[in-house]
C-alpha cells in the first residue's frame, strides 16, 4: 500500500496515493464554534460572488440491485434533492482564474461522481477548463473555467500581520458558504523540508471548507484554508503568496512517500517527484498525474522488494520451515507473511461461514487489508457459468449479505453488483491465472476489486473495497500479494471433471494427469509420483473427494509450486474416515527444529505410522508405509490408508499393497 506523506497533515493515516480529498475534508471537522463574523456588510456580496462550492455530479445510474427499494425519502431534504455532492470550496482571484486546494481537485481523479465543477450562490455550475498551476506539496491548484462566471474576484494580501482578525470562508458541511472569524495566531514550518510556513488561525473550519479563502479584515485573501490540527482548535492555511509566487505553467509534485505490503512490516521510504507542463485540460492533467503516480508506485514497490530480496519468501532462512514442513490441507486461502521472528508463516482464517443452497457456502476471513474468501459452488450452479461469469460469482457473495448500503441509518442488502466494469487476467509468479474484476459502487465513489482463483469446488478470492482514485494502487498491491497466497485444490471427482474441462488451469497442471473412471479406476501421474487404484482399495464415486495439496517446496534447491499431497476420501460425507493419501516428505535442514527432525526420523526410519503395520485408534484403522526406494535421498513419499472400522492386519496390508503396487516415485 502506497502512502503519500504531506507535511503537517496529522489527521489520521492517509489511505493511499491520490486519495487525499475525502480524508482531508474530514480532518476539518470537530471545530469549536467561532464568533459571529464582523466584516463590513458591504463586502459580503463581493465575497459571496467570488466564492464557490466545489461540487461533483451525483451518478444518475445505479448498477446495484437491492433487496427492497431504498428509503431515500428519509434523507434530509437537501441531500435528497441536490443533484451534486459538495466536496470543497474555491474562489476567484482575477484574470479569469480560480483557486482551490489541490486535494479537492484530486477528489475527481478516476471519480465515479464526475469531474469537479464550481457552483455559485445562484446554483449555476461551471465546468473546469484548464489547469494552470498545481502543487501537491503546497496543496493548491489554479485553474480557469469553461463559461467563466464573469463575476467579482477577491483581492489578495500576501503579507498579513500576525495576531490580526481573519475570516474563514467556505462551504461548511455542504450547507452553503459561511463566514467565521478568528485570529491569525502563528506560522509553523511545513514538516517535509521546512521550505515554507503554514499559517495557523483560530477561525472555525468544517468539512467542505477545504480550498476556501482566509480573509483579512478588509476582505482580501491571505491564505487558502486546508486542514485542521487534530488535537487543538487551530486550523492551517497556505499563504496566498505561495500561490502567487509559484512558477507559471507547472504541475509540481515533491512529496515523501512510503510503500508497505501486508506480507511484512518493512517500509520503503521514498520521494515522489514530478514536474510537467501546464496548461492542460482537466482530463489530461489527471492522466499525466496518474501516470506519474503509478510509475512512482511501481518504483517504490520494486525498491521495497529488492531491499528485502535476501529474506523474501521463498528465499532466506525464514522461508525454510514453510518449504519443508508437511503439506497442510485447508480449503480456505491463506496469505504467507513474515512474522516478528523473521519466519514466513500462513495467516488468515475463516471468521464467518454463510450457507448457500445446494451444498454451497461462502467462507469469509481477512489478512491485513484484504478480505479472503472461499466460495463452494452450489451443486445446481452451472460450472461453465461459475468459472466464466464474474457476475454470477459475485451474486453468490451478495446473496449472503457481504455487501450492504446504509441509507438513513438502515442497512439494505445489495443483492447484485451487476456486470463488472473491468475484467482482465493476471498470472502470478507461480503461473496461476487470477481473474481480475472491478465493480463500481457509485454512492460511495469506491470500486470493489477482486482477484479470483478457480479451484475444483469453486474459487478462492482476494477482495478489497478501494476508493475510485486508488484502484490502480490496490491492484499493484494485489498483483504482488497473489504470489503469496496458499490454496488447496479440492473437490469431488465430479467437480474435478468439470473444473478440468471449464476452468483456466495453472501451468503446473501441464505435468499432472488425472484419470477418473467411476467404479473402475483412479490414476494420478505427475513428474514426481504416479499411482493408481481400483475399487478393491476404495470406492471411486462422483462424490469421492480429491484434495491436491499444492504447496511451495524446494525442487533440487529451487523454489517451486507443486503438489505435495494427494488425498482421496471415499465420499464427501465420510468426514475423512475412509481415505487414502500419498504425501511428499522432505528432509529438514540440520537444526531447523526438533519436531520436524523427529518427524523425518520417523519417516526415514519406517517407524509407525509408516511401518507397514496397522493400528486401530479412535474408531479408525490406519496403516502407512514409505513408498520410496530404500536408497532415496532427502525426499521420500509415504502412502497411507484408513478405514472407519476395525479390520485385520491382513486386510489392511492387502489394501496398502494394492495402493502401492503401481506407485512409482520419479523424483530423486
Amino acid at each position: 500500500m502506497y502512502i503519500v506523506r504531506l507535511a503537517t497533515r496529522r489527521i489520521g493515516i492517509v489511505a493511499a496515493r491520490l486519495g487525499l480529498a475525502i480524508l482531508f475534508a474530514a480532518g476539518l471537522g470537530h471545530s469549536a464554534a467561532g464568533h459571529a463574523a464582523t466584516l463590513d456588510p458591504s463586502m459580503l456580496p463581493k465575497i459571496q460572488a467570488a466564492t464557490f462550492e466545489v461540487v461533483q455530479a451525483k451518478p444518475t445510474v445505479d448498477p446495484l440491485s437491492y433487496e427492497k427499494p431504498l428509503p431515500l425519502d428519509l434523507l434530509p431534504y437537501q441531500e435528497r434533492n441536490d443533484k451534486y455532492y459538495s466536496i470543497g470550496t474555491a474562489f476567484a482571484i482575477g484574470n479569469h482564474r480560480y483557486v482551490t486546494a489541490g486535494h479537492v481537485l484530486l477528489a475527481g481523479m478516476n471519480s465515479l461522481w464526475g469531474p469537479p465543477q464550481l457552483r455559485d450562490a445562484t446554483g449555476h455550475v461551471y465546468p473546469i477548463d484548464k489547469i494552470e498551476k498545481f502543487s501537491m506539496g503546497r496543496d493548491f491548484v489554479v485553474f480557469t473555467l469553461a463559461g467563466d462566471s464573469g463575476k467579482a474576484a477577491l483581492e489578495t494580501n500576501p503579507a498579513p500581520p500576525l495576531n490580526s482578525v481573519v475570516y474563514a470562508v467556505g462551504n461548511a458541511l455542504g450547507t452553503g458558504v459561511v463566514i467565521r472569524d478568528g485570529l491569525y495566531t502563528s506560522d509553523t514550518p511545513e514538516e517535509q523540508d521546512g521550505l515554507w510556513k503554514w499559517m495557523r488561525f483560530s477561525a472555525p473550519a468544517s468539512p467542505g471548507n477545504s480550498g476556501g479563502p482566509l480573509l483579512d479584515s478588509r476582505g482580501k485573501v491571505i491564505g487558502i484554508v486546508l486542514m485542521k490540527s487534530p488535537n487543538e482548535n487551530l486550523n492551517y492555511a497556505l499563504p496566498i503568496s505561495q500561490v502567487l509566487d509559484a512558477p507559471e505553467g507547472h504541475a509540481v509534485v515533491d512529496s515523501k512517500s512510503v510503500y508497505q505490503l501486508d506480507i511484512f512490516q518493512a517500509l520503503q521510504n521514498g520521494r515522489w517527484k514530478a514536474d510537467f507542463a501546464l496548461p492542460l485540460s482537466l482530463s489530461d492533467f489527471y492522466r499525466d498525474l496518474q501516470l506519474s503516480g503509478d510509475a512512482n508506485s511501481r518504483e517504490q514497490l520494486q525498491a521495497l522488494l529488492a531491499k528485502e530480496s535476501s529474506n523474501l519468501f521463498p528465499r532466506g532462512d525464514g522461508s525454510t520451515r514453510l518449504l519443508v514442513q508437511q503439506t497442510q490441507i485447508y480449503a480456505f486461502p491463506t496469505l504467507i507473511v513474515r512474522d516478528s521472528n523473521g519466519q514466513w508463516v500462513r495467516t488468515g482464517e475463516v471468521r464467518r461461514r454463510a450457507a448457500l443452497d445446494s451444498n454451497g457456502y461462502v467462507d469469509i476471513g481477512q489478512a491485513g487489508h484484504t478480505l479472503l474468501l472461499h466460495i463452494r459452488r452450489p451443486d445446481q450452479t452451472d460450472a461453465t457459468l461459475f468459472y466464466h461469469d464474474a457476475k454470477a460469482r459475485m451474486d453468490l457473495l451478495a446473496r449472503v449479505g457481504v455487501f450492504q448500503r446504509v441509507v438513513a441509518g438502515e442497512k439494505i442488502k445489495i443483492t447484485s453488483l451487476g456486470k463488472p466494469s473491468f475484467e482482465a487476467t493476471y498470472t502470478d509468479r507461480w503461473q496461476r491465472p487470477w481473474q481480475v474484476s472491478t465493480w463500481p459502487f457509485p454512492h460511495l465513489n469506491h470500486q470493489v476489486v477482486t482477484y479470483t482463483l478457480p479451484v475444483p469446488d469453486g474459487c478462492v478470492m482476494m477482495l478489497r473495497m478501494a476508493p475510485a482514485a486508488q484502484v490502480s494502487g490496490h491492484r499493484l498491491d494485489l498483483d504482488e500479494l497473489a504470489n503469496f497466497v496458499y490454496a488447496t485444490y479440492g473437490g469431488t471427482l465430479a467437480q474435478w471433471t468439470q473444473y478440468l474441462q471449464e476452468a483456466a488451469l495453472p501451468a503446473a497442471f501441464k505435468q499432472i494427469h488425472l484419470q477418473i473412471d467411476y467404479g473402475r479406476r483412479f490414476a494420478y501421474q505427475s513428474q514426481r509420483v504416479t499411482f493408481s487404484y481400483t475399487p478393491a482399495v476404495q470406492a471411486i464415486l462422483p462424490d469421492s473427494v480429491l484434495n491436491l495439496g499444492f504447496r511451495f517446496l524446494l525442487d533440487h534447491g529451487r523454489p517451486a509450486w507443486d503438489v505435495g499431497y494427494i488425498g482421496v476420501w471415499k465420499t464427501s460425507t465420510n468426514d475423512n474416515q475412509d481415505e487414502l493419501t500419498v504425501q511428499r516428505q522432505a528432509m529438514p535442514p540440520t537444526g531447523l527444529d526438533a519436531d520436524m527432525t523427529s518427524h523425518w526420523q520417523t519417516v526415514s526410519g519406517r517407524q509407525y505410522p509408516y511401518s507397514g503395520e496397522a493400528r486401530y485408534e479412535n474408531g479408525t484403522m490406519n496403516i502407512g508405509a514409505v513408498a520410496s526406494p530404500k536408497a532415496a535421498g532427502d525426499v521420500l513419499y509415504t502412502a497411507y490408508y484408513s478405514v472407519d472400522s476395525n479390520q485385520t492386519q491382513a486386510f489392511m496390508k492387502k489394501r496398502l499393497g494394492l495402493l502401492t503396487r503401481d506407485m512409482h516415485v520419479l523424483e530423486h
